[in-house]
């Protein structure tokens, strides 16, 4: 795999996102399973992105379906970049043009009180980490036209990153039954997706350990205040415009996020 191919597809991916126009997915350029191609080429736009002053707050999991990976033909989830420009209010209206094709899903999110730089963290290392869960809602978008996504397109493409939206009832992990907690997300009272915490590898806490060693390993640990999505707990969602969607998780409250007509 070249250099010059990666700078190309990171290249084709920012400008989707500066101009919000889809592109075609990068395999012409990587192929479709080569991960560690993909993640130099979200390095790419992660380090220019920093570099001209947005700031990062977290991670955010995806691929955590058992069925999702078996599709895609990986054994592991991926993981993209949260930047604090990502961030909406609980509640707040989103313009549809800061988006391409967006997409919902609801999650639990954890907030970090300690730094995780160790390679070979234990579950209890963990527990003990986490300062706090909130029921979240993740916007995920892609740059790709129509969403005919590889592997590879998904990770380069900051695994599929848009926005993000935290509840504000934060909740310690000793008072939940992570597995257990039972979602319902509706869309102007409909209800769109549902599921629990038990469709996220089993339980968040192991897609969330999985992604701690994985940071440690490539340099960018996980620090104290880090938010992270832990994946979905049910069906992501195609955005319609107008719509108001709102997840309810058991133990976790609600979180609301509003689109503009």
């Amino acid at each position: 795999m070249s250099a010059d191919a990666v700078t190309q597809a990171a290249a084709r991916l920012r400008v989707a996102s500066e101009t919000r126009q889809p592109c075609a997915p990068v395999i012409d350029l990587i192929p479709p399973g080569d991960v560690a191609a993909a993640y130099a080429v979200q390095d790419i736009n992660t380090d220019l992105g920093l570099q001209a002053g947005r700031r990062l707050v977290g991670r955010k999991i995806g691929l955590t379906s058992r069925a999702v990976q078996t599709q895609l033909g990986v054994d592991q989830p991926d993981f993209g970049m949260l930047f604090a420009d990502m961030d909406v209010a609980d509640g707040e209206t989103v313009a549809m043009s800061r988006l391409l094709q967006p997409k919902v899903e609801a999650e639990i999110a954890f907030v970090l009180g300690r730094d995780l730089s160790n390679t070979d963290i234990t579950t209890a290392e963990l527990i003990n980490a986490v300062d706090y869960a909130v029921a979240a809602i993740e916007i995920v978008d892609s740059r790709i036209a129509n969403w005919k996504i590889s592997i590879a397109d998904t990770i380069a493409d900051n695994a599929s990153s848009g926005l993000f939206v935290l509840g504000t009832q934060p909740r310690r992990l000793s008072k939940l039954d992570l597995p257990a907690c039972a979602m319902s997300m509706t869309a102007n009272d409909t209800e769109v997706s549902k599921g629990n915490g038990a469709a996220c590898l089993g339980h968040p806490l192991y897609a969330t350990r999985w992604l701690a060693i994985k940071l440690a390993e490539m340099g960018r640990p996980l620090k104290a205040g880090d938010v992270v999505l832990s994946g979905a707990l049910g069906p992501m969602v195609a955005v319609e415009p107008g719509q108001a969607y709102v997840a309810r998780i058991s133990d976790l409250g609600t979180v609301r996020v509003q689109f503009e007509a």
